[in-house]
């Protein structure tokens, strides 16, 4: 069953897209919540027309994600926390806060678009993912230091 579908769905598709869809998935989870309408023979030339602008959009949106993603590999953080003698801070580091260092040097994403292996609970340097999109998954190196008392 082909579906427009009507906003962005993680690992289905974007706005302004055609898919094919399982009649099920469409008639029970797509269109009652507004998310995809169904193509029928008499739309069809309608949202076929539509498609066209949204590879374009496609386009300019991977160019930038590449571009931020070349950035973002380069970056290497660093966060200064308090913590114990023995380099175990007092709290782990959450995904607000490396946003809000990556906010500081000029790039914009959201608190989950940050991906953590394992929660931050001592000093040393850390990998961290940021997922932009399902292909483009870049790492940025954390280093969490101890704050000079």
């Amino acid at each position: 069953m082909k579906v427009y579908l009507l906003k962005d769905i993680e690992k289905i598709g974007i706005a302004g897209e055609i898919i094919n869809a399982k009649e099920g998935y469409a008639k029970n989870f797509l269109i009652p919540r507004k998310l995809g309408i169904i193509i029928t023979k008499s739309n069809q030339e309608y949202y076929s027309k539509k498609v066209k602008h949204v590879v374009h959009r496609k386009e300019v949106v991977e160019s930038k994600s590449s571009m931020l993603a070349e950035k973002i590999k380069s970056m290497t953080l660093t966060l200064k926390r308090k913590m114990h003698d023995d380099g175990k801070l007092y709290g782990a580091i959450n995904r607000t806060e490396i946003v809000e260092l990556l906010d500081a040097k000029g790039i914009k994403v959201a608190k989950n678009q940050i991906e953590l292996d394992k929660s931050i609970k001592s000093k040393g340097a850390f990998d961290v993912t940021v997922k932009l999109s399902s292909r483009l998954q870049p790492k940025i190196k954390l280093n969490v230091v101890a704050e000079k008392k």
